[in-house]
């Protein structure tokens, strides 16, 4: 099965082309739809150049079928928008969000689509918190994190321990089921309102997380969580 791996891309040239080799050299076939977001730091030149030439400039070892799609947003509109576009031109039998920076480890997706190619599941989502190795960083990050998970299972009915993980894969048919709403951060809790009110088979499988800090390039901030816990009581309302 083709899977697509949608990377929504916004001044992440110190990561990208580590993040793409990392992709390439996992033992699947993939399609990489890349969505960069008006990047100002030499991403979107780069991006150009992958287009233009094929994974072969990324160097590396690339294993199996890596299709390439690259997509230019005209404005910076945010990570939702970004997904909202590369949702409707992923041709992948399942649909992946993969952030751009290192976060997230490409060497987890065979486990975390695994439960949709054993026919189990309609939409897996990758845990932060369930015993893998992660960095530790920011403690009211977490504290906030674990709110948000909570009040998104109260009103959802699911008992998931990271709702605003960035690894959620779907059925094709899944993400065709729905429109993506939110343009930036609030994308995690409206995703997941959507699924449980489809009534999608739903797992949760372990990842590893090697978090940055600001300096680094993190990019959510509180008012991302205040945006968090509108969305969370507006589908709340909704269902």
């Amino acid at each position: 099965m083709l899977v697509s791996l949608v990377i929504p891309v916004y001044n992440e040239i110190p990561t990208l082309a580590e993040l793409l080799r990392r992709c390439i050299a996992v033992d699947f076939p993939k399609e990489l739809v890349l969505v960069d977001d008006c990047s100002r730091d030499g991403s979107r030149e780069l991006l150009e150049k992958l287009a233009a030439q094929g994974v072969e400039i990324l160097g590396g070892t690339p294993q199996n079928r890596n299709e390439v799609r690259v997509l230019f947003q005209e404005k910076n509109q945010g990570k939702g928008a970004a997904l909202r576009r590369g949702f409707a031109e992923a041709t992948g039998d399942i649909i992946l969000v993969q952030d751009a920076d290192l976060e997230y480890d490409p060497r987890d997706i065979p486990k975390v689509i695994q439960p949709i190619l054993d026919g189990e599941a309609d939409v897996v989502f990758g845990s932060r918190f369930t015993g893998t190795p992660r960095r530790v960083l920011y403690f009211w990050h977490t504290v906030l994190n674990n709110l948000l998970t909570t009040l998104s299972n109260m009103t959802s009915g699911l008992n998931l321990t990271d709702m605003e993980t960035c690894y959620k894969a779907f059925r094709a048919e899944v993400v065709r089921s729905f429109e993506v709403e939110e343009n930036r951060f609030g994308f995690e809790p409206e995703v997941t309102a959507k699924v449980a009110r489809g009534n999608w088979r739903i797992y949760e499988v372990p990842i590893s997380y090697h978090g940055r800090t600001y300096e680094e390039g993190k990019k959510i901030g509180w008012k991302d969580g205040v945006r968090a816990l509108y969305v969370i009581g507006k589908y709340a309302l909704k269902r």
